[in-house]
């Protein structure tokens, strides 16, 4: 029986991540980045797909769990009958290799302690070469390019094509195990010493933490969002992963199993929104050069996701070896969703430029080449069906929100011109614009359900209709959006929290069902929150709060009836939705309502502007 998602914990070096249980075992590392092959993959399968194991002999009473204050650094305490004992799990900031640092500290009595350490690469596929390092009690794994240094005074042994070692701890005491890669080829890198390393781990981070300017509400919650979004950052290029894991499924058992260890445009906007939010202006220009160097080319070859450093080619396969999550199957890695058509990430992609500029990032002449060029092309591909924001693997249609993106690409060209003085035809943009805004308001809008619907002739609602407002399509205290977002809250609600869509629909393409999605219900809350139900918005808003782990993370989607996260894990996006959702909800003009804009970009319906 799998851990339950809630029960990892997240230790990272901005540049990958491995997630720790509950019960001392890390089971999921991918070395060097966070779209490497798995070292350790017990998450998606069994320990003996890869684990490492520090936990106390006897049965534990009680387990605690917590970060140190404006760190990344975790700390896990065990009480048994023979006393107290801290494990510490950290990454220290990258200057070279990737490398792990356990620290097991006694507390209270004489604790009698195990390691087991099971090293599979490729995904748990490829057992090691392991050999004893010379003049310690460490060991070096190696398999073809890559190689694992673990370095430790405790006497270690191989059992059974794994490592083994006890030891006891005595209170005031640390023992510390260290766990490096580097590549086969290279020279054995330089012992760490992990005492020096915990202080500057922690000294790195609360100074990055301290740099936070967010003073609302939700404080705490906030700050940690932020930590866990900088822990997402792949440091050398400014890309942020969606999250750090793969194939973690949307429903436990089912077949929606998907790696999100990769970049999306569409949470650009939502993501410059987060880090201004917390004043890391740094980071968000670091996020907007990605961008821009990863889309670079012709617009109609513009992808939804690139890879960490903007690789292109993602393609997806099947890991037959590896069971699953909860028997989960298939697991994937690689995403074919690259490959997809979506209109709405050319809108995403002009409305984080845009805001760029209005958030004060400064000019970027490369940037504004690229928008002029998807401007130019989008005044005739918006015409064209496609998959939509949620990557459906069935037929194309024309879905409502794509097609309000592409209004919103055009809107943002035309006020990129007006208001920042950019050079293009802003005349042509204008015009296509409004030809959109007509379209969606006489084929997106249903009267008989008296909502937009999920695409055009349908009377389905769809979560990210909810955007609509947030965009400045329209306001959000219109009819047609209260009744948009009467027609969400009646069919797609499901124990206080907002399914994305409905899938027993068979609009995309896939069996089964999934669970409610984390971020669509902070857009729910950022609805009530502009049509003037602050109450009802912040209720909604602490549901989500509530149903985080105790060290603060969330998942992609909940499974109300289980009561369990499931989804990648930690999501990157539902991070992102709970630092702008706290900020709308603390004071006005939040994210929600600065993207959203004036009302002044939407025609009358005869075409002339308001």
């Amino acid at each position: 029986m799998s851990q339950r998602i809630e029960d990892y914990a997240l230790i990272g070096d901005c540049q990958t991540a491995a997630l720790v249980g509950k019960d001392g075992s890390i089971d999921w590392l991918c070395v060097p980045r966070f779209d490497s092959g798995a070292c350790f993959a017990a998450l998606l399968g069994t320990p003996e797909h890869g684990r490492w194991l520090i936990t106390p002999v006897g049965a534990a009473r009680s387990i605690r769990r917590r970060y140190r204050d404006s760190t990344l650094i975790l700390e896990t305490e065990y009480d048994t009958d023979e006393g107290t004992v801290t494990l510490i799990d950290f990454m220290p900031p990258r200057n070279g290799p990737p490398e792990l640092v356990r620290l097991v500290e006694g507390k209270r009595g004489t604790m009698r302690m195990r390691t087991e350490l099971t090293i599979r690469f490729d995904y748990g596929s490829i057992v090691p070469w392991v050999r004893r390092l010379e003049g310690d009690h460490g060991l070096r794994a190696i398999a073809g390019p890559d190689t694992l240094y673990c370095r430790t005074k405790v006497p270690l042994k191989g059992q059974n094509m794994h490592t083994a070692g006890d030891f006891t701890v005595a209170a005031d005491q640390r023992i510390a195990f260290t766990l490096t890669w580097n590549p086969t080829y290279a020279p054995a890198p330089a012992h760490t010493n992990p005492e020096t390393a915990l202080r500057d781990t922690e000294k790195w981070w609360r100074k990055w933490s301290q740099r936070c300017t967010y003073d609302g509400r939700w404080q705490e919650q906030v700050l940690r969002s932020l930590i866990t979004l900088k822990a997402l950052t792949y440091e050398p290029t400014g890309g942020i992963v969606a999250a750090a894991t793969s194939s973690l499924p949307e429903s436990l058992g089912g077949k929606r199993n998907w790696d999100y260890r990769f970049c999306w445009l569409r949470d650009a906007t939502f993501t410059l929104y987060a880090m201004n939010v917390g004043g890391y202006h740094d980071e968000a220009k670091a996020w907007r050069k990605w961008l821009v160097n990863a889309v670079a080319g012709t617009p109609a070859d513009l992808q939804i996701m690139y890879g960490l450093a903007g690789e292109r080619r993602l393609t997806e396969l099947e890991l037959p070896w590896l069971p699953g999550y909860d028997n989960s199957h298939p697991v994937r890695v690689g995403n074919d969703a690259y490959q997809q058509k979506q209109l709405d990430v050319y809108g995403e992609l002009m409305d984080s430029l845009y805001t760029a500029r209005q958030l004060g990032l400064g000019r970027d002449d490369e940037a504004w080449r690229i928008e002029e060029g998807i401007a130019d092309y989008l005044a005739t591909a918006w015409r064209e069906p496609d998959k939509g924001i949620w990557e459906i693997r069935g037929d194309k249609r024309p879905f409502t929100y794509s097609k309000v993106m592409a209004w919103a690409a055009f809107d943002r060209a035309v006020k990129s011109v007006e208001q920042f003085g950019e050079k293009g035809d802003a005349d042509k943009w204008r015009r296509a614009r409004d030809e959109v805004y007509r379209e969606v308001m006489d084929a997106g809008f249903n009267h008989d359900v008296n909502a937009f619907t999920q695409y055009y002739g349908s009377k389905e609602p769809d979560a990210s209709l909810l955007l609509l407002p947030m965009v400045g399509f329209i306001d959000a205290r219109d009819p047609r959006m209260l009744g948009t977002v009467d027609l969400i809250k009646r069919k797609l609600m499901r124990d206080g929290f907002v399914e994305r869509y409905s899938t027993s629909s068979g609009v995309d393409g896939l069996p089964g069902s999934e669970s409610v999605f984390l971020i669509c219900t902070f857009w729910l809350a950022d609805n009530l929150a502009m049509q003037g139900k602050k109450s009802e918005a912040e209720e909604l808003f602490e549901r989500v709060l509530a149903i985080s782990n105790d060290v603060g993370l969330l998942s992609e989607e909940y499974d109300p009836a289980r009561r369990r996260m499931v989804g990648n894990f930690p999501q990157a996006f539902s991070h992102v939705g709970l630092v702008n959702c706290a900020r709308n909800l603390s004071s006005p003009g939040g994210p929600a309502e600065h993207r959203g804009g004036s009302s002044d970009a939407k025609p009358r319906r005869d075409g002339h502007h308001r």
